[in-house]
């Protein structure tokens, strides 16, 4: 007899414990409804002429791609009236979102980047979306600022969907990482990777060596490291999609890295909505997460889209970073 066709609602209601059910649950499903919608769009973008930018920049100072703003404006359409959140935050936005008044609120705040490693867009390489999702810190207010800075070690849940050659849903609610495939055909995500986890032998380092030469005396020393200590030896493969290179080296094992430079002192990965919620992942896949010095997890956000170095992965990789970067 064949395996059970497993759904991410179905897996979502049998398997995952009590904090995982009810609101957050149907939550996830409004997230999946959302990559649905994005992957469509992303197959199809070419032919609808949603490719290229859109003449407007978010608060980052980017251009902002047509397929950016789409993403954006589906992740929030299919969650500001239902009842489950009570604020959310986006890469494309300038200030929190509150719920509209109409709508009643919930219990919960969403943060995403709705799609990261947009400039890979009209090359065809693959992209994502990165969300995390946290309690309210008090269920009598309808939603404020303050329920949205929070360290990632607050997060009850986390994941990215992965558009590439299949798309991917993978999310944490705490007790282990799974991942679900889109059946194109049936609609539905189908469980294809439970319990995720780093393996213990590495294979691959992610850096964009093209920045090394504004890399600090640490990061160029771990950067040498790198490439003649590890054993067995560590291939680089970068694509310059942030859920791209986690991903690959999630299934493979391997350290992805964005460290501060020239042109961005304190690193370009925004760690709110997307340095936070991927070292959530890390961390239940059995790795880590840095800025170098600390987890990122235990780094509380002073504003909304604040910057960070990011090295995360393989446990003993990242730890590795630390230590030279300490020297």
């Amino acid at each position: 007899m064949s395996n059970p066709l497993i759904t991410i609602e179905r897996f979502l209601l049998s398997q995952q414990p009590e904090n995982a059910k009810g609101d957050l649950t149907t939550l996830f499903y409004d997230i999946a409804l959302a990559a649905k919608m994005i992957a469509t769009q992303t197959r199809r973008s070419a032919l609808l002429d949603i490719l290229g930018y859109e003449g407007t920049t978010n608060v980052q100072g980017e251009r902002q791609r047509k397929l950016d703003v789409y993403a954006d404006d589906v992740m929030f359409k299919l969650n500001d009236h239902t009842g489950r959140l009570c604020a959310m935050v986006s890469e494309e936005r300038d200030d929190w979102i509150p719920i509209p008044e109409v709508y009643s609120k919930g219990h919960y705040i969403l943060v995403y980047d709705p799609l990261d490693g947009s400039s890979n867009i009209d090359t065809n390489v693959t992209i994502g979306t990165i969300f995390g999702v946290f309690h309210t810190l008090d269920i009598d207010q309808r939603g404020r600022i303050e329920d949205c800075l929070r360290p990632g070690r607050e997060l009850v849940a986390a994941g990215y969907i992965i558009y590439g050659t299949s798309t991917m849903f993978v999310y944490s609610a705490g007790q282990g990482v799974h991942g679900f495939t889109l059946d194109p055909e049936i609609g539905e995500f189908l469980l294809t990777h439970e319990n995720m986890r780093f393996p213990e032998k590495p294979a691959y380092y992610s850096f964009n060596f093209g920045a090394a030469l504004l890399w600090e005396k640490g990061m160029q020393k771990y950067a040498e490291w790198l490439q003649s200590a590890p054993e067995p030896r560590l291939s680089q493969r970068y694509i310059g999609s942030l859920v791209a290179d986690f991903h690959r080296n999630l299934l493979y094992g391997g350290i992805y890295g964005y460290p501060g430079e020239v042109k961005y002192p304190n690193g370009k990965i925004r760690l709110l909505y997307e340095a936070g919620p991927l070292a959530f992942l890390a961390e239940h896949a059995g790795g880590y997460g840095s800025n170098g010095v600390t987890s990122l997890l235990d780094i509380k956000p002073d504003s909304l889209h604040q910057r960070t170095p990011v090295f995360i992965g393989t446990r003993s990789l990242v730890e590795k970073v630390e230590e030279f970067l300490g020297k």
